[in-house]
């Protein structure tokens, strides 16, 4: 963030641990998808559930509901004018759900229809889409630095009755990157067997 005298703002640290968790999360998808045979992308694993590909396109649709809410609660923050205080926290339902999705899987929860994967699509658009939302996400963390996330309520995508506030919901959506990237490892991994 650039401030009016020409001054960049540091990062504040946590969101320094977020954007390389978006960059770490961006990498993994690389990963997962390097040199993958063309007959795995869509395969589901072996004991069932969802492939490599619905694992990726699913966290794209989740990115996708995820930055109109931040970018709504972001501007609520700036016209509001509130600053952080300290270092930023989650809140109690930022905190449980952050754990809830957090790999190893603990606890499975239906995925809504909305955020499941109606097809396949090919790797290239879908990974191309995954490193592009991730930059977006990116550029929210920036905007939103200086700022008390902590301090500015949003309500789920997944749920409507469900809110946390904006800081929980960047950790919200690293830990569910985490979750489903490891997911999409696991069935790499059980189909190269």
């Amino acid at each position: 963030m650039t401030l009016a005298t020409g001054q960049v703002l540091e990062l504040q640290p946590e969101l320094v641990q977020l954007k390389q968790e978006l960059l770490d999360a961006r990498e993994r998808a690389r990963k997962v998808a390097e040199g993958l045979r063309p007959d795995h992308w869509g395969a589901p694993p072996p004991a069932g559930g969802w492939s490599i590909a619905e694992c990726l396109m699913h966290l794209n649709t989740t990115s996708e509901r995820y930055i109109p809410i931040i970018d709504e609660a972001t501007r609520a923050l700036r016209s509001r004018g509130l600053n952080p205080s300290g270092a930023l926290r989650r809140d109690l339902v930022g905190w449980l759900l952050c754990t809830m999705v957090e790999p190893p899987v603990r606890v499975r929860v239906k995925t809504p229809a909305a955020f499941v994967p109606p097809r396949v699509d090919p790797m290239p658009e879908v990974l191309e889409r995954f490193d592009y939302l991730q930059g977006e996400l990116l550029q929210r963390l920036d905007r939103g630095n200086g700022l008390a996330l902590d301090r500015q309520k949003v309500t789920s995508p997944f749920n409507a009755r469900v809110r946390y506030n904006l800081y929980s919901n960047f950790r919200i959506i690293t830990a569910h990157q985490r979750r489903h990237l490891w997911q999409a490892e696991r069935v790499r991994a059980a189909l190269s067997h």
